[in-house]
């Protein structure tokens, strides 16, 4: 095996170069374990909130075994699991802050499979709305503490593109939401008070799967390191390189660039506000405007997509699935293919353009609707290829926030970003955007597309002045570790 300097520690201070060594490991069946093991949540996460909009028809009907409407459902219930994704982001992402990313990502993924047991088992109104909060708990918590160790795990020639497409699987659980939906509102197969049920035991059986495969996930080296396990983190690099050298068949290089750095066991919470607002100002406005604009574009608007196909389309709750299927998949399609232009073209051009090319085509969208000039399939047509951009955006802002502040303040950083960004578009903006469909009123929901597009490109224009150049770049030369003694490189702003 290719040799690598060793950890020389005095006292509580290290000298490593774990983090350039696993810049420096080719693609390989163990970063393949970790895409599966952390990644293969946010098509839970779709397949939760998919479900939920695409059954809130069956759901309002008398008979379902919840007396409950429709409007409650794409609205109250809507921004309970965002407000719960919103709190279990920020106990959680201070939690993986302190105590470690493997810790916590077991931990979530458990609340996440309890609570959506329960939901299956609602029988009141009052259940319901608990277990949709507490679900949405879970999975705040799992967009903490898995975006920072797949960003800690993964070469910094492919983070860009895999973050992305770990992101866009969202949408491959919302394409499974949709098909289940379709098989569980038959009621030739299914009664009215089962069906439902069913598609929310199927993801707690999924879910189980992957906390099987998760188990062989390991922590952090870069959170070990710093955290005063240095020993930990040099042996657990040791073993991946000596795997993937027998996979590959040949000695890896020899690793270039070492960091000193005072370990420490935790960082307050008057620390991490100092350097991100104070020493990194551009950034926090850089994240706040993109979690604030992807945020209300998805969870205001395509929370009620299934309402818009009803209300002003005739089409019946039972074949919604249809229809969302097809943008779910062009949701995915967005990550998947201009993912590697992040690592290539570079962070600043994509993340703008992606902004601000689906803000203007949903304003064309809603120039169109307001005309009358759409039906259900050309109106999912116009939605397939604004979100086939707006998907690729959206999943930059969690790489954005996960790569451009220091290591010590990295899960809480994802974790408030995300919580203020989607407490001001995804609570808000599921109860505005529920009662504008609701109306039956054309211009309302014309209103609410206009409000989206608005932000998607205010978003977009702030990216162009202030992304970072992170492409190809170690985390720690990005953003320098708080802990850091002495480093190569360090960048503020």
């Amino acid at each position: 095996m290719a040799a690598s300097a060793p950890d020389a520690a005095s006292s509580d201070t290290i000298t490593t170069d774990v983090p350039a060594r696993l810049d420096r490991l080719p693609w390989s069946r163990w970063h393949w374990m970790i895409v599966i093991g952390l990644g293969t949540v946010w098509i839970l996460d779709g397949l939760e909130v998919t479900t939920v909009g695409n059954i809130a028809g069956r759901l309002s009907e008398d008979g379902s075994g919840l007396s409950i409407t429709a409007a409650q459902i794409t609205g109250i219930t809507a921004a309970l699991y965002v407000a719960g994704s919103c709190a279990g982001a920020l106990f959680f992402g201070w939690l993986t802050d302190r105590f470690g990313r493997k810790k916590l990502f077991m931990v979530t993924l458990a609340v996440y499979l309890t609570a959506t047991a329960m939901t299956a088992l609602s029988f009141q109104l009052w259940w319901f709305l608990l277990f949709r909060f507490l679900t949405g708990f879970g999975i705040g918590g799992e967009y903490a503490a898995i975006n920072s160790a797949i960003d800690e795990l993964i070469p910094s020639k492919y983070r860009g593109r895999v973050d992305l497409i770990i992101n866009g699987s969202y949408w491959l659980g919302a394409v499974g939401g949709s098909l289940l939906s379709i098989v569980a509102l038959n009621t030739n197969i299914f009664p009215k008070d089962v069906g439902w049920r069913l598609t929310f035991a199927l993801g707690v059986v999924l879910g189980l799967v992957i906390l099987v495969v998760r188990r062989h996930v390991p922590e952090s080296p870069r959170w070990q390191f710093i955290h005063g396990h240095g020993d930990e983190a040099k042996q657990l690099v040791g073993d991946v390189e000596r795997e993937i050298e027998q996979e590959k068949g040949h000695e890896l290089p020899r690793a270039k660039g070492e960091i000193t750095i005072h370990q420490r066991k935790s960082i307050g919470f008057g620390i991490i506000a100092k350097t991100v607002f104070r020493k990194y100002p551009k950034r926090a406005v850089l994240g706040l405007s993109l979690f604030i604009g992807q945020a209300f574009l998805y969870n205001a608007i395509t929370f009620g997509f299934g309402n818009i196909l009803t209300t002003f389309f005739d089409v019946s709750t039972g074949k919604t699935g249809y229809y969302f299927a097809v943008i779910a998949a062009g949701n995915f399609l967005g990550p998947l293919l201009l993912g590697k232009l992040f690592d290539t073209v570079g962070r600043r051009i994509m993340i703008s353009s992606t902004y601000i090319l689906s803000g203007l085509l949903l304003f064309g969208t809603a120039w169109l609707f307001n005309r009358g000039s759409l039906d259900a399939t050309t109106m999912t047509a116009c939605w397939c290829v604004v979100l086939f951009f707006a998907s690729a955006g959206a999943s930059s802002a969690y790489l954005t926030v996960s790569e451009i502040f220091p290591m010590e303040t990295r899960a809480m950083a994802i974790a408030f970003f995300y919580a203020i960004g989607t407490a001001a578009g995804g609570i808000s903006g599921p109860l505005v955007f529920s009662d504008l469909t609701k109306s039956g009123v054309v211009g309302d929901t014309v209103e609410a597309f206009v409000i989206g597009a608005s932000l998607m490109c205010a978003a977009g224009l702030v990216a162009a002045l202030l992304a970072v150049k992170a492409e190809g770049r170690s985390l720690e030369d990005i953003a320098e570790p708080l802990s850091a003694a002495r480093s190569e490189a360090a960048t503020t702003g």
